[in-house]
């Protein structure tokens, strides 16, 4: 059966598509748009983790961007309660690094955020430094504030009030990364990694996001063409 899909969206499993409950992925790096492109208006409140990532977002985004200040939402009773009040008029997005700690913080939102009012995006692991930091991350990796402009935008792009990008494809399941090897066996773990690296996302995501992020993608296709890769090295 075919569904119609947002550009960079999939329904939950066992859900339904709604304008809320997407999960998004930036799979490369793009150049950087002109610079007369006008900002993107978005409707929903986004959360990221600190002030510079508001900051480059100021420069691509027309919208409320909160940040939470790394963990220092886990201890803020106002700023959960201002969240909480958000997500449930606006809706929210969450755009945290690609680390670690970006992944505590997308579990907390997770847990305290129903999840048709929470939409996850991610950025690709690409490994660096910004510019105005003395030595990298802990992890290595370049964090929001350290993607090109137009990456984000493309990120952004799906959300934007005047958005209408739809397009269709055949998806995947859990049960095709079950019959690949890919979940439920010894080695299913290791693979899955080489699988997220060929495609150019996170390692550190689960089944289920990987399912939704293959589907944004591109569905059965990118799949399959992803699994061919592998077995060709």
């Amino acid at each position: 059966m075919r569904v119609l899909l947002h550009r960079f969206a999939e329904p939950p499993p066992g859900g339904s598509l709604t304008p809320y409950n997407r999960t998004v992925f930036a799979t490369k790096p793009t150049p950087p748009p002109p610079k007369t492109m006008e900002k993107l208006k978005i409707t929903r409140a986004v959360i990221v983790e600190g002030r510079y990532d508001k900051i480059k977002l100021d420069s691509i985004i027309d919208a409320l961007i909160i940040p939470t200040d790394g963990f220092g939402v886990f201890k803020s009773d106002e700023k959960k309660r201002i969240l909480t009040c958000l997500a449930k008029e606006k809706g929210l997005i969450v755009l945290t690094d690609s680390d670690g700690a970006g992944l505590v913080i997308r579990n907390y939102m997770n847990s305290i955020i129903p999840k048709d009012r929470l939409t996850h995006l991610f950025i690709p692991k690409i490994y660096g430094k910004e510019r105005r930091k003395v030595s990298a991350s802990k992890e290595g990796t370049l964090g929001v504030e350290g993607m090109s402009a137009s990456l984000l935008r493309e990120l952004f792009a799906p959300f934007a009030a005047d958005a209408d990008t739809e397009i269709a494809c055949d998806p995947i399941t859990k049960t095709d990364l079950f019959a690949d090897g890919f979940s439920g066996g010894d080695e299913s773990k290791k693979r899955r990694i080489l699988l997220q690296k060929a495609l150019g996302l996170p390692e550190n995501i689960s089944a289920n996001a990987l399912v939704s992020a293959i589907n944004m993608l591109g569905g059965k296709s990118i799949y399959d063409k992803a699994k061919k890769d592998l077995e060709n090295l």
